[in-house]
């Protein structure tokens, strides 16, 4: 009897091993792919599901969006310029089963495509791009690694250039463009005023020209500013028509007598 209830007891607890061994808690983030004598069988979760030991074996895949940082990349630029490069890809899981099946260890192997990729794309843009240009950028890196991840079941979502860290002696070079740069623009808009200045001149001096008493109203307040600087002495010449004028009546008088 005693025996008996041995025998009773170790099958409870062999009962109980296997289903504490066969229940799987997924939670809503969570997905199971389960495999049934080594083939793949389906992908179940989220919730209380049953494997049975021994038969099925059972791959857990994390649904979440994961936050990848990139190591710093040696980048040498078009323009033949030598960078550290660093940046941050977003991606997560959208088919557990490619993710489990298609390669071994997708984190890994979307770390080091993201590497590869960061080189290449920024290796075929000058530094004023990489510096000036970062959204174009990311979105030219995002598309590569969501095009090369699809058949991972990855979807990359986003991916951002952190850092463009630069030699010490080409931030002095940059700095001394940047310098030149404001100069060349100071003395373009400079010739611009003189040119927009001249054409006024010219306009003015071309209504003048249409219009005698005009001219000499200019002439008047011309001498008229410059005689309120009580010290400056005044030299000018006495106009044609005031001449022509005074000739003609000296003439007319002395015609009369």
């Amino acid at each position: 009897m005693l025996i008996w209830d041995f025998s009773w007891a170790g099958a409870l607890l062999l009962v109980i091993a296997l289903a504490a061994a066969s229940i799987r808690i997924m939670r809503e983030y969570e997905r199971g792919v389960v495999f049934l004598l080594g083939r793949f069988w389906k992908v179940k979760g989220p919730g209380i599901i049953l494997i049975v030991p021994g038969i099925q074996q059972m791959v857990r895949v994390d649904l979440r969006l994961v936050v990848m940082d990139v190591p710093s990349q040696d980048v040498i630029s078009r323009d033949n310029v030598s960078v550290k490069v660093n940046a941050v890809v977003y991606f997560r899981v959208v088919d557990p089963q490619k993710a489990i099946i298609h390669v071994a260890n997708f984190l890994e192997a979307t770390s080091q495509l993201a590497q590869t990729t960061l080189r290449s794309v920024l290796g075929k843009h000058e530094l004023d791009d990489m510096l000036a240009e970062r959204e174009r950028l990311n979105t030219d890196i995002q598309q590569i690694l969501d095009a090369q991840t699809d058949s991972w079941g990855i979807k990359v979502a986003n991916v951002e250039i952190k850092h463009v860290d630069i030699d010490e002696s080409m931030v002095r070079a940059i700095a001394r463009q940047a310098e030149a740069e404001r100069e060349r623009r100071a003395k373009v808009i400079h010739a611009e005023g003189e040119q927009q200045a001249s054409e006024k001149l010219l306009e003015a001096a071309r209504v003048l020209a249409q219009s005698p008493q005009a001219m000499q109203l200019r002439y008047l307040q011309t001498l008229t500013n410059i005689a309120g600087d009580k010290t400056a002495t005044i030299v000018f010449p006495m106009p044609v028509d005031l001449t022509e004028a005074l000739s003609k009546l000296v003439a007319g008088r002395r015609g009369e007598g």
